[in-house]
């Protein structure tokens, strides 16, 4: 599936249905409802929580520590989450903000949809009835001709299938739109779970095919230990298929477009044609992003008894429903979701969940309340502002750079100074008015709004780029960089304290959103987001010689990377984590000059004790802090291309105005000599 959010601050789940119809104001127009007095967490006297820092630890031995540790150790990971950090505490924030305009806005879409989802009573009462028929259709299919149709009907119900699908850029056409296919068809985060000789691992495919056969009891179904064997046996057969993620984050190797008539001739054992015609997409051309795994999974499909195919459609959708299906079935869910997979040993209350599923379902109805009420213009403003300076700080480097020819110096100007930055909030918003939410109905809210969001996206073929959407809401604390469109996105509830308060102390700032900014920024000159040129289009503007300079740096940083064990025997993926450590590298690099330019040639004032560039770095840290459950950091070493936020704390060891303001000394853990600092950018 083309990927609309490419290079994000945090791993992150992106909006279904990304384009819009109808065009709205761009300020929110209207009065919002009253809400809980909230207030943002207070970061000591000029932006920095000095409280949080471990002072006992050597900054030349962990500088993460010494920004955050005292934190770290007295901060417990709330029972309803994976991890906890900075970000956390603004999600909260935003959640319990959205709350309130949801409980004020009773008898709307958006109250209606937020009360049904909360009345378990209603969803207890129906039982398996509101999902009977579909199960009943998936049981019914005693043809394996019409699997395709069955899959394609999954897919439009936002039930996971073998293959991803979705319309979005031509990366080598940017202005027009295509559909994407992609590999999928596994229930674990990863091909590592079903085939890596790790005992861990393997304890948690079990728990899966338990969790399998659970679901199918819990549905009445007969001989569910067998046939969650039979499930996981395929599944594990699709992942020798699989590409690797390191593979799949490559836009050289994904971008094979090809004709309908080549992709069913190259995987003919799954009828493409019926696929894309039921999912409202005959289309003539598209591209494959894993050939051979498409190719491999078709033949397995082929090659499957129709009963497997069936209750892999069957369970997908017992846990891709679970949430508006009797208890039972949502308690089995996150049991092995939640806690075997993650650790986490409490579901979230059900309100968190039910903002969570109406900013999904309804987003813009929400998002344009949320940020007429907590999104002041000056805010916005000030923030405009750091992105501009932290753009001219960006030029600046590259201007400096040795191993760059001039003449893609100069291209890479005009490619920043085509970016387009997004801030708080979209331009426009998306109409909802087709889209029917009924009280009392949470399995059809649900359904329905899987339904929009396939048709809103499909409804991009054929129509002019729309250049205006996002891939996030206002009210998520992330940020993204869109390489097709030449953009960077910062949604409003990410311009909060500690990454940003128009009243803290410049240097914190800087080192906090200034470097966010930076990040998302040099995004599109990391290893991938450097393929694509100033309009956006996937192509090689560098010359020859740029390309093996550039590729020799990142070989740096990539072997520095992979030296870190975060946990016992498992290692960072210097590879799968290089496009976001060199956005660290590059973004606090620049949010850095920028900080200086800031200063006008002034010194920077002392405060607390600690120097500007001293406050600078601790804003980076501070933003990083967060503690982790052991089997989330596990997960996220095998799927996440971000590293830990350890890792990305201490990246500052490749800096030089780092070891001036600090004074790490040879021999202390993140000591590097000059000439094995990694610069890039």
């Amino acid at each position: 599936m083309k990927r609309f959010v490419i290079g994000s601050l945090l791993a992150a789940t992106t909006l279904a249905g990304v384009a819009a119809v109808h065009a709205q104001t761009a300020q929110p127009a209207g009065t919002a409802p009253a809400t809980p007095s909230l207030q943002v967490q207070s970061y000591g006297s000029f932006g920095l929580d000095e409280a949080g820092m471990d002072k006992s630890v050597a900054p030349g031995d962990n500088f993460y520590l010494y920004g955050g540790g005292n934190w770290i150790k007295n901060t417990p990971i709330p029972a309803d989450k994976s991890s906890y950090g900075a970000f956390d505490t603004l999600a909260d924030l935003s959640r319990e903000r959205t709350r309130g305009i949801l409980e004020a806005s009773k008898g709307t879409k958006i109250g209606t949809a937020y009360a049904t989802y909360l009345d378990t009573a209603a969803i207890e009462a129906k039982g398996l009835a509101p999902i009977q028929p579909w199960l009943s259709k998936i049981k019914g299919l005693n043809d394996k001709a019409g699997y395709a149709a069955l899959a394609a009907e999954a897919d439009r119900n936002g039930v996971g299938t073998p293959f991803g699908t979705g319309v979005g850029q031509d990366d080598k056409d940017p202005e027009t739109y295509i559909v994407g296919l992609s590999q999928a068809g596994l229930g674990l985060p990863d091909r590592d779970y079903y085939l890596k000789p790790d005992a861990k691992l393997a304890e948690a495919k079990a728990g899966y095919q338990a969790h399998l056969a659970k679901l199918l009891t819990l549905a009445g179904e007969p001989n569910a230990d067998a046939r969650a064997k039979a499930i996981v046996d395929i599944e594990t057969q699709v992942a020798q298929v699989s590409w690797t993620r390191i593979d799949s984050r490559d836009s050289d190797k994904t971008y094979n477009k090809m004709s309908t008539a080549q992709l069913i001739q190259s995987a003919p054992g799954f009828d493409f044609a019926t696929y894309l015609r039921s999912l409202g997409t005959p289309v003539d051309t598209l591209i494959v992003a894993q050939p051979t795994a498409v190719t491999g999974i078709a033949k397995l499909i082929a090659a499957a008894p129709l009963d497997v195919l069936k209750d892999q459609l069957l369970v997908r959708s017992l846990d891709g429903f679970a949430d508006v299906l009797p208890k039972r079935f949502d308690d089995e869910r996150f049991a092995f979701y939640g806690t075997v997979l993650s650790g986490t040993p409490q579901q979230e209350d059900r309100w968190k969940r039910a903002v969570s599923f109406t900013s999904g379902a309804v987003s813009d109805e929400v998002s344009k309340v949320y940020v007429a009420k907590y999104f002041p213009p000056a805010t916005k403003a000030a923030a405009d502002q750091l992105v501009r300076n932290v753009i001219a700080a960006m030029n600046k480097r590259i201007d400096a750079l040795a191993w760059m020819a001039p003449e893609t110096k100069a291209k890479a100007h005009a490619k920043l100074a085509a970016f387009t930055p997004k801030i708080g909030y979209p331009s426009r918003w998306r109409d909802y008015s087709n889209l029917t939410i009924t009280a009392g109905d949470a399995f059809g809210n649900k359904l329905r709004a899987a339904h929009w969001a396939h048709e809103y996206n499909i409804s991009h073929l054929g129509k002019p780029l729309q250049r205006w959407e996002w891939g996030m809401t206002p009210m998520t604390v992330n940020a993204y960089a869109n390489f097709g469109m030449v953009e960077i996105v910062f949604p409003a509830a990410i311009l909060q304290a500690p990454f940003f308060d128009p009243k803290a102390d410049p240097a914190v700032n800087y080192g906090g959103i200034g470097a966010v900014i930076g990040h998302e920024m040099s995004h599109h000159f990391d290893d991938q987001g450097a393929k694509y040129d100033a309009t956006g289009k996937l192509s090689q503007w560098w010359t020859d010689q740029d390309v093996k300079n550039f590729n020799a740096l990142e070989e740096k940083l990539v072997a520095q990377y992979d030296q870190y064990e975060p946990l016992p025997g498992m290692h960072l993926q210097g590879r799968l984590t290089l496009g976001e450590n060199s956005a660290d590298l590059a973004g606090l690099s620049a949010a850095y000059d920028a900080y200086k330019a800031s200063l006008g040639g002034k010194a920077a004032p002392v405060l607390g004790g600690m120097t500007g560039d001293q406050r600078f770095y601790l804003g980076w840290t501070q933003v990083w802090r967060r503690n982790y459950r052991e089997a989330t950091l596990r997960q996220r070493l095998l799927t996440d291309p971000h590293s830990p936020s350890e890792q990305r704390g201490n990246i500052v060891r490749n800096m030089d105005p780092w070891y001036s303001a600090f004074k790490p000394t040879p021999g202390q853990k993140l000591y590097l000599k000059p000439d094995q600092r990694v610069r890039i950018w």
